[in-house]
């Protein structure tokens, strides 16, 4: 019982490990697709205030034609962007 006890964190540990690294591969593959595009930036016309939320940002992009947006600091203020694929 003892020598079970002492392999279970070691055994617990190797497959948190691999569990993570299966995870950090994918989120790689993801992001170097991402980073392939570019995207242009342009800051919304008609959101109004500090931008917070960037569901309620890219809502507002798309009343102005375009297909996403994400609250971004600019200077010292959170302002909404809309993005589109250059």
């Amino acid at each position: 019982m003892a020598l079970s006890r002492r392999m279970a964190a070691p055994v617990v540990f190797v497959v948190l490990l691999l569990v993570a690294t299966g995870t950090c591969a994918a989120e790689t593959v993801t992001a170097r697709v991402v980073a392939d595009e570019t995207h242009c930036l342009s800051q919304s016309h008609t959101f109004k205030g500090m931008c917070f939320s960037s569901e309620n940002c890219a809502s507002v992009c798309k009343s102005e034609n375009f297909p996403s947006g994400e609250c971004k600091m600019h200077g010292a203020t959170r302002k909404c962007f809309c993005k589109v694929v250059c």
